[in-house]
C-alpha cells in the first residue's frame, strides 16, 4: 500500500527524513484506517436516523460533517506545549498558517470544496435510503482513481486496476432492485434530484482525495502527523464556515429548537443524534487525511469503497432496509477486490525491496573498487 510513492533509496536517501519508520507508519495507518472506517460506516447511519426521525434540515446536517473540529484543537495543544518545552535553537513551533501560507490557503479552499460535497450528499440522504446513496457513493472509487492518475500520477499495477473495477462494479450491483427501497410518499422528481445530488457528491470527493495528497506532495513542510491535524482543523473550519453560511440564509438556527421538540425520539435524543454526528463524521476526515498521508488518495477511496457493504448491513439492522442477494454478491465482490489490492501491493513492496538490494550491493561494489 506504499509502492504508489516509494522509489528506490540512493546513499542520500538513506539520511533521516521526514517520514515515519515503516513500523510507525503501519500502526498510524491502520490507527487512521479504523477511524476512517468508524466514520464511514456511523456517519451516514446517525445522518439517515436524522432525516426518518423528522429532522429536514440539509444545511444543518451538512454542517454536523465538519463542526466537531474544536476536538483536535486538544490534541493539537498538547503537541504544541510539548513543542514548546523540547525546542531546540533554531526549531520553529508555529501552527501551519504562520509558517506556510500557501498550505493553509490550500486546506481552506480544500476544506470549502469539503463543505459542498457534504452539502450534495446531505441532500441526496434526505431523499434516498442508505442502500440506494451507498450504490451511487461506490462510484466514488472510479473518479478518485482518474483524478489521482490526472492530479499525483498514480501508478496503476494490474491488480490495482482490477480492484478498482471490483469494488465499482461491487456498488453498481446494488442499483439492482433499489428502486424497491424508495421512501413512501417521495415523487419521482425528488428521487432523482437526491439521486443527481449524491452523484455530484461522490464526483467531488474523488476529487477531493486527490487534492488532499497533491498538497502534500507539493508542500516544503516536515509531514508529521501534527501537521495532519493542523490540516484537518483548517479544513473543517472553512467547511464549516460555508455551512454556516447557508444555516444562515436558510434560517436552520432559527428552526432548530422547534425540530428538536417535534423529532420522533424525542428531544434530548435529537441533541445526541446531533453531537454524536459531528463526533463520527470528525472521525471520518481525519482517518481519511491521515490514511492518504501514510498511503495513497486511491488507497483511502479503496477503503471506503470496501466498506459500503458494511454500510448496507447495519442498515438492514438498524433501519429495516431489505437485503436482497445483490447486496451479498456486492459484499463478496468488494472483498475480493481488496483482497486483490493488498496481493499487488505485497508484490509491489517484494520488487522494491529486491531493488533496494540490488542497488546497495552495486554501491558497495563501486566503493570497494575506488578504495582498490
Amino acid at each position: 500500500m506504499y509502492s504508489q510513492t516509494s522509489q528506490p533509496l540512493t546513499k542520500h536517501d538513506q539520511q533521516p527524513t521526514n517520514r515515519p519508520k515503516s513500523a510507525v507508519k503501519k500502526a498510524l495507518l491502520a490507527f487512521n484506517s479504523v477511524m476512517m472506517s468508524i466514520g464511514n460506516c456511523g456517519g451516514p447511519l446517525m445522518l439517515r436516523l436524522y432525516f426518518i426521525h423528522g429532522g429536514n434540515r440539509v444545511w444543518l446536517s451538512s454542517w454536523l460533517f465538519t463542526a466537531g473540529w474544536p476536538i483536535i484543537i486538544l490534541p493539537l495543544a498538547i503537541s504544541y506545549i510539548h513543542r514548546r518545552r523540547t525546542a531546540t535553537a533554531g526549531n520553529r513551533t508555529e501552527l501551519i498558517f504562520m509558517r506556510e501560507p500557501l498550505l493553509f490557503f490550500g486546506s481552506a479552499v480544500i476544506g470549502l470544496l469539503t463543505g459542498l460535497d457534504n452539502y450534495l450528499f446531505s441532500y441526496g440522504m434526505a431523499r434516498l435510503p442508505v442502500s440506494t446513496s451507498s450504490l451511487i457513493i461506490a462510484s466514488q472509487l472510479a473518479f478518485t482513481a482518474g483524478f489521482a492518475f490526472l492530479l499525483v500520477k498514480q501508478r496503476f499495477t494490474s491488480y490495482t486496476v482490477n480492484a478498482v473495477v471490483l469494488l465499482t462494479i461491487g456498488g453498481a450491483i446494488l442499483a439492482l432492485h433499489s428502486s424497491g427501497d424508495r421512501p413512501a410518499g417521495e415523487s419521482n422528481k425528488e428521487y432523482i434530484a437526491g439521486f443527481l445530488m449524491t452523484l455530484g457528491a461522490a464526483v467531488l470527493y474523488g476529487l477531493i482525495l486527490p487534492l488532499i495528497e497533491l498538497m502534500y506532495k507539493k508542500t516544503k513542510q516536515s509531514l508529521t502527523y501534527t501537521l495532519i491535524l493542523e490540516i484537518q482543523l483548517v479544513m473543517s473550519l472553512f467547511g464549516t464556515i460555508l455551512c454556516t453560511i447557508g444555516m444562515l440564509i436558510n434560517n436552520d438556527f432559527q428552526v432548530i429548537a422547534r425540530e428538536g421538540r417535534e423529532f420522533g425520539l424525542g428531544n434530548t435524543k435529537y441533541y445526541v443524534v446531533l453531537v454524536m454526528s459531528a463526533i463520527i463524521w470528525q472521525c471520518f476526515f481525519v482517518g481519511a487525511v491521515g490514511v492518504i498521508f501514510y498511503s495513497s488518495s486511491l488507497f483511502s477511496g479503496i477503503v471506503i469503497a470496501l466498506l459500503l457493504p458494511a454500510v448496507e448491513i447495519l442498515a438492514v439492522i438498524f433501519f429495516r432496509e431489505k437485503f436482497q442477494a445483490e447486496k451479498g454478491v456486492s459484499l463478496a465482490l468488494n472483498l475480493w477486490g481488496f483482497v486483490s489490492y493488498f496481493y499487488g501491493e505485497i508484490k509491489q513492496s517484494k520488487k522494491m525491496k529486491l531493488k533496494l538490494v540490488e542497488l546497495q550491493k552495486t554501491q558497495g561494489i563501486t566503493t570497494i573498487i575506488q578504495n582498490v
